[in-house]
């Protein structure tokens, strides 16, 4: 039996979050809120902001390009994003991205919202008027070997 809530959120809002491997996440629909379903967040991020080569054992992932471009690495192949442009990486599947344009936004889907847990351990809430939190590989890592909500394969596979 379904025991969420429906959830609305006005344009601008939502929980904001610097994740320590670089951006901001915006938190339009949490796995609480999904009842697990989903989680689903706006990700703003900067020119060269790359993942390590990686895959989510129990989770599919979807990016869908606002605004910007990213190259996304899947299972071996380079894949071009610009805005509107979408990509869906089933579980257990190894990918990365890496951000080509100055800036970008984009819409990340995790299905289930099983990986929130690894989110909310590699970022911190975003405080007006402090500094973002910066750029913390180890604390990537520990945060995944603690969910096991991500696997990290290896560096980032882009020349």
């Amino acid at each position: 039996m379904k025991t969420s809530t429906s959830t609305v959120r006005a344009p601008g809002t939502g929980e904001r979050r610097w994740f320590c491997g670089g951006g901001m996440h915006t938190w339009l629909a949490t796995s609480a809120e999904t009842d697990g379903s989903f989680l689903l967040f706006e990700d703003s991020l900067d020119l060269g902001k790359v993942t390590p080569l990686h895959r989510h054992p129990d989770a599919d992932e979807t990016f869908y390009v606002l605004d910007g471009e990213i190259s996304v690495h899947i299972d071996g192949e380079l894949h071009p994003l610009g805005a509107g442009g979408i990509a869906v990486v089933p579980r257990g599947v190894p990918h990365a991205f890496m951000v080509t344009s100055p800036r970008a936004r984009m819409l990340c889907l995790q299905t289930p919202g099983s990986g929130e847990a690894f989110y909310r351990l590699a970022s911190d809430p975003v405080v007006e008027g402090a500094d973002p939190t910066g750029l913390d590989m180890a604390r990537v890592g520990a945060a995944a070997a603690q969910t096991h909500a991500i696997e990290i394969l290896g560096p980032p596979p882009f020349a």
